[in-house]
């Protein structure tokens, strides 16, 4: 795979995760109001915090996203975390076919 193609892999998949983390959160169950009732999100919170979440975790801050937005620097650090994981993978896909290739020239 010519390194390009790993450059156009990592920008359409931050792309994708900047789009899809508003979709993902709502479907999860937080929403605008609070965390819906019935929710993947309120089982989570039921069990693990039982009502009283504390301020900083995880939950707060993925509750605040959902009821608040993700905004500039929360698309950031998707968009460029996201693409960091997918660039690495191309780059090792493509290292993994040179090599393949490259045994299968020597062994012939």
């Amino acid at each position: 795979m010519p390194t390009n193609a790993g450059v156009a892999v990592a920008t359409g998949t931050a792309a994708g995760a900047i789009i899809a983390a508003p979709l993902v959160l709502s479907a999860a169950g937080f929403t605008a109001g609070s965390v819906a009732g019935g929710s993947a999100a309120a089982f989570i919170q039921s069990v693990f915090y039982g009502g009283s979440v504390a301020s900083g975790s995880a939950f707060a801050l993925v509750q605040s996203a959902g009821t608040a937005g993700i905004g500039a620097a929360g698309n950031a650090a998707i968009g460029g975390i996201t693409a960091g994981i997918s660039g690495g993978l191309a780059a090792l896909g493509n290292y993994m076919f040179v090599c393949l290739q490259t045994h299968e020239i020597l062994w012939r």
